[in-house]
């Protein structure tokens, strides 16, 4: 079966420089993963012939790699112009930046950068601000896909440093999500990890907004907040909702030399099996509703 990753960070030099100027430390490129027990990432061009390599070893076709800060989306371009029939690119957006718009055009003029990516809590910016209307708007144009973080928001990289993390968690909400969607029907929008915690919420807005998919990234430890729901029950309960068509898979892989979270792969098998899920949706979940979202690789 074909498996791509619609959801690893990519944790470039740029990432650890950003992180290093709010933490104080100088030769942040090398020396926060130092301190962190990573592998320093090296030149872009570097890092993603790690990854392309991480892919080989686990037989996973492509993925979506994101520049995990604002302002380090050329990074991400680098990787995708090196490997562009193995990688997708996305980037994190502050749309409230003053830089924003500018940023946003000149990313979506790269052919391989497909995805734009909204924190609304962390940025602390509304759903209903008109800067979000602008991505959509600016999405619809260039024919690319959106992505929002929805509901409980932790960046374990963050929480190790010891950065303060001062997130609106209720700017996260699914629902505001799909009343910007339904104004964009042709822009596919990704709500990762079902929503993280706001899971019901997450289905009402599918079911508003069929231009809205999930992604099943990460541990999934959302579920805690569901009494007596359990990772398979929201694989159901998606899958009754949305149905195969809408689910992409997404391990949130991130660094080295943890690599691609193969184990996340293989639990997410488990279940879709567990719950007699047939070969032909299980083949949409794991690359082929990829390759309906982001394109074809380049000829």
């Amino acid at each position: 079966m074909i498996v791509s990753d619609a959801h690893c960070h990519f944790f470039s030099a740029g990432f650890f420089r950003a992180l290093g100027q709010e933490a104080g430390v100088p030769a942040a490129a090398e020396a926060l993963p130092t301190r962190l027990d990573w592998e320093a990432p090296g030149r872009d061009d570097e890092l993603a012939d790690r990854w392309v390599a991480e892919l080989d070893r686990h037989t996973v076709t492509r993925a979506m790699l994101i520049a995990s800060v604002p302002g380090d989306e050329l990074s991400v371009a680098a990787a995708v112009a090196r490997h562009p029939h193995r990688v997708v690119g996305a980037f994190m957006l502050n749309p409230a930046a003053p830089d924003a718009p500018v940023r946003l055009e000149r990313a979506f003029r790269e052919p391989g950068l497909r995805t734009v990516c909204l924190f609304p809590a962390m940025h602390r910016v509304p759903l209903g601000d008109r800067s979000i209307d602008a991505v959509f708007a600016a999405a619809e144009r260039h024919a690319r896909a959106v992505f929002v973080h929805c509901g409980v928001l932790s960046v374990g990289v963050r929480r190790k440093l010891a950065l303060p993390s001062p997130f609106d968690l209720r700017l996260g909400d699914p629902l505001g999500v799909a009343a910007v969607a339904v104004r964009y029907p042709t822009v596919p929008v990704i709500i990762p990890h079902f929503g993280a915690g706001l899971f019901r919420e997450a289905l009402m807005a599918a079911d508003a907004a069929p231009n809205i998919v999930f992604d099943t990234s990460s541990s999934n430890s959302w579920t805690k907040f569901h009494h007596g729901l359990t990772l398979r029950d929201a694989f159901g309960r998606a899958l009754d909702c949305v149905g195969p068509a809408r689910i992409l898979f997404g391990t949130d892989s991130s660094f080295f030399p943890r690599g691609w979270q193969q184990r996340i792969f293989e639990e997410q098998r488990a279940l879709l099996d567990d719950l007699h899920i047939d070969g032909e949706a299980q083949a949409r979940i794991f690359g082929g509703n990829f390759t309906r979202v982001f394109g074809e690789p380049p000829i």
